[in-house]
């Protein structure tokens, strides 16, 4: 298979949310991955959804842009937002830490995208946005259970 490619563009609102894991698991089915590799993709895709809606526009108004690229058997997809960024990425990234421990999160959204995905960057500008970028190779193994 060859490259394939697909842009997403939506309201930063919760609402949307689901519609944005539905689209990229749907894109990411020509892989043919597991039930389990697709669940994955899409508890990724909802933090980094959830993380723009939230912390980017802090449940303002913006845009959130997903990209995504399959090639070979590797997804790769961009979450993207022009909101507020993220001041101290490095602290961002610790498990458990949250800048809003009011909201009863538990701080482990970057947690959870590394450990669904295979690789995961975080690019982040104070008042510029969050781009996240995030690959996971598909096992397309003859015998996988589905």
């Amino acid at each position: 298979m060859g490259k394939n490619y697909m842009k997403l563009e939506f309201s930063s609102k919760s609402s949307n949310e689901s519609f944005s894991r539905v689209v990229v698991a749907a894109f990411a089915a020509q892989l043919d991955p597991t039930i389990e590799e697709l669940s994955d993709i899409k508890t990724a895709i909802s933090e980094a959804v959830t993380n723009s809606i939230i912390h980017g526009y802090e449940y303002g108004d913006g845009i959130i842009k997903i990209e995504a690229t399959v090639e070979n058997n590797t997804i790769k997809i961009i979450v993207e937002d022009s909101g507020k960024g993220i001041s101290n990425l490095e602290k961002a990234m610790e498990p458990f830490y949250t800048s809003k421990p009011d909201l009863e999160r538990s701080g482990m959204g970057f947690t959870v995208m590394e450990t669904f995905m295979d690789e995961l960057t975080v690019e982040s500008n104070d008042s510029k946005g969050t781009r996240i970028i995030m690959t996971k190779k598909i096992e397309n193994l003859p015998n996988k259970e589905r």
